[in-house]
């Protein structure tokens, strides 16, 4: 049995397919340490397992694209979460409190015209 989610943050987006197995991961073909060096971003992408005790007892298959790595490791633990809820309703819960089912939608402001950035003005000058 397989549970297919797709998880989403800034401009990443993950697609996420559990499997009861040992905890094996691959993420777009690699291993997920070597996909992700950094030890913090590993431990934000596996949060939603902490938070249900659920560490070791699904093999995951991820496909990432868009974004840079801590969104990606943003996408993926949104994406989990909602693997976790189909494949047991009763982690739903936990994974709610946690705030692992929210997406963050939190992305970069367009530039507008005019404005050197999103939001900084040229400095004004009365004359």
């Amino acid at each position: 049995m397989t549970y297919t989610a797709t998880g989403k943050r800034k401009t990443s987006v993950a697609r996420v397919i559990l499997s009861p197995g040992v905890g094996r991961a691959t993420v777009n073909g690699r291993e997920f340490e070597e996909f992700f060096g950094r030890q913090v971003l590993q431990t934000i992408a596996l949060m939603p397992f902490e938070a249900t005790k659920t560490k070791g007892k699904f093999d995951m298959k991820i496909n990432v694209f868009g974004g840079g790595v801590a969104g990606q490791a943003g996408a993926i633990r949104h994406g989990i979460a909602r693997a976790l809820c189909l494949a047991d309703e009763t982690l739903r819960t936990p994974l709610k409190r946690a705030g692992f089912l929210t997406r963050d939608s939190r992305v970069v402001e367009r530039k507008k015209a005019g404005l050197k950035k999103a939001r900084k003005r040229p400095q004004f000058s009365k004359r």
